[in-house]
């Protein structure tokens, strides 16, 4: 989560350096639409504008006006993805627009609590799906080992649907970060470094490569 623009530009070459697949770039403490061109440029890697609110346990604390339009104008700056929670109030404006701008929208849901049952989380994949998004992403959390099940057999079952990010937050959902790409998810999302982490139970990037490796899978 960059503080600055100086900042962001040095994370980003931590992860291209690291070889990560995506860069998610959080825009929650930046100002406004801090030179979003300038990071958009120092990458060839492909980039995740997203920006939560407080309501999300992000850092943003202005406007949801404001959010919207720094979401949007990192699309127009060169963003790939722009991520946005499927509960915000003005999540169908923005992906008409995004979609006219040539970026891809990620419609996301989090729980912070639990891990609903699977057909909760059929009936979220469903909306995100029917509001036309690219990627449909379902973090929740694990209060339990048996959550990573929950998860994984959902993703199995319903990869074929969509691009989809699943897997839980917290120290039991470890499990699901490091597998769910194996059950078919199309991204995890790993921390830089210790002490980086956007939210609880993320491993970094290293420790999740490791993981692959002894499981066979790079």
């Amino acid at each position: 989560m960059p503080r600055n623009v100086e900042h962001a530009l040095k994370l980003i070459d931590e992860a291209e350096n690291q070889q990560a697949d995506f860069i998610e770039v959080r825009l929650d403490l930046l100002k406004r639409c801090e030179k979003l061109v300038d990071i958009a440029n120092s990458a060839s890697t492909p980039l995740i504008a997203t920006n939560r609110p407080t309501w999300c346990s992000g850092k943003f604390t202005g406007p949801e006006t404001e959010r919207k339009n720094m979401l949007l104008h990192a699309c127009q700056s060169g963003f790939e993805y722009v991520d946005v929670e499927v509960e915000a109030s003005w999540l169908r404006e923005a992906i008409k627009q995004l979609k006219e701008s040539g970026a891809k929208p990620i419609v996301s849901f989090h729980d912070f609590e639990k891990t609903p049952e699977k057909a909760v989380l059929q009936q979220i994949l469903e909306k995100e799906i029917s509001n036309e998004a690219d990627v449909c992403k379902i973090v929740t959390t694990a209060r339990s080992l048996m959550d990573n099940l929950t998860l994984l057999s959902f993703l199995w079952e319903e990869k074929e649907k969509a691009k989809i990010v699943c897997f839980a937050m917290g120290p039991h959902g470890k499990p699901s970060r490091i597998l769910s790409p194996i059950f078919g998810g199309y991204f995890t999302i790993a921390a830089l470094k210790r002490g980086e982490e956007t939210a609880p139970g993320q491993m970094t990037l290293q420790e999740m490569k490791t993981a692959y490796k002894a499981l066979g899978e790079l």
